[in-house]
């Protein structure tokens, strides 16, 4: 995972589950989880959550969707403390290990999970080859992964209205195309590999979270979150939608299995 300074200080990330609901850093909260699980049975599995955030999603993992135990990385402290608290106050902290770890390859044994996931994380990777070849390693043979995140249409020199975008982000995203998420895990030896394209749900979505911010109750936001802050998240909002609407901003569900 990308080295990068706090980004979710408890501000920020109060202000985003506002919008995408309690523990959740990014949109569509539990049932986007269960959309990017579908048709896959976590019952008893040993699951790795590749950006844990506070751990909302790490608890739905052991909570909704039966897994027998799931381990959540991420490289933000703060976060991982929350993401324990969570584990704990759901009465499941010995089904859930959260994990701060390092840029770079994950610290576990090869074939030490079942299903690897991640929700709207890996575009802070760089390196999309390698971290599918990691999550490859780490899988036991028949294992899946399966994962939404943010893409950008083609790679490559991005437009000026998605260059804009990234920058008043300022998360340190590092997109790629379908294509090469695709061709990276073929090379790393996943078959069923699948790229499922979910603009247009999240062009609808982020059009209601947009009138959210800026609507009735951009006032009260502002009082708990700061004037600042809002403003600066209507503007990406109106950033990010241009985009999406070109489609040059298209998250995907992305899923192959370990041969």
């Amino acid at each position: 995972m990308t080295e990068q300074t706090q980004h979710y200080d408890d501000m920020f990330a109060g202000l985003l589950e506002e919008i995408w609901g309690e523990g959740y850093l990014s949109p569509g909260g539990p049932k986007e989880v269960a959309r990017v699980l579908s048709g896959l049975d976590l019952t008893g599995l040993r699951v790795l959550d590749i950006g844990c955030g506070t751990g909302a999603i790490t608890l739905s993992l052991v909570r909704d969707h039966g897994a027998g135990h799931a381990v959540g990385i991420d490289v933000e402290g703060h976060v991982c403390i929350e993401a324990r608290a969570r584990a704990a106050g759901a009465g499941v902290a010995d089904q859930i290990e959260i994990v701060q770890v390092k840029p770079g390859p994950f610290p576990f044994e090869d074939e030490t999970f079942d299903l690897v996931f991640s929700k709207d994380s890996i575009i802070h990777i760089a390196d999309k080859e390698a971290l599918a070849q990691d999550i490859h390693r780490v899988l036991r043979p028949g294992g899946w992964f399966a994962a939404s995140d943010w893409l950008t249409s083609h790679d490559g020199a991005m437009s000026p209205a998605m260059t804009r975008y990234i920058e008043l982000e300022g998360l340190g995203f590092a997109m790629a195309s379908p294509a090469r998420y695709a061709s990276a895990l073929q090379a790393a030896g996943f078959g069923a590999v699948d790229t499922i394209s979910r603009n247009a749900w999240y062009l609808d979505t982020a059009r209601d979270e947009l009138q959210m911010l800026a609507g009735p109750r951009r006032a009260e936001l502002a009082g708990k979150y700061g004037v600042g802050l809002v403003a600066e998240n209507i503007a990406v909002w109106q950033a990010m939608i241009a985009v999406l609407e070109t489609g040059e901003l298209c998250p995907h569900h992305l899923r192959g299995q370990k041969l």
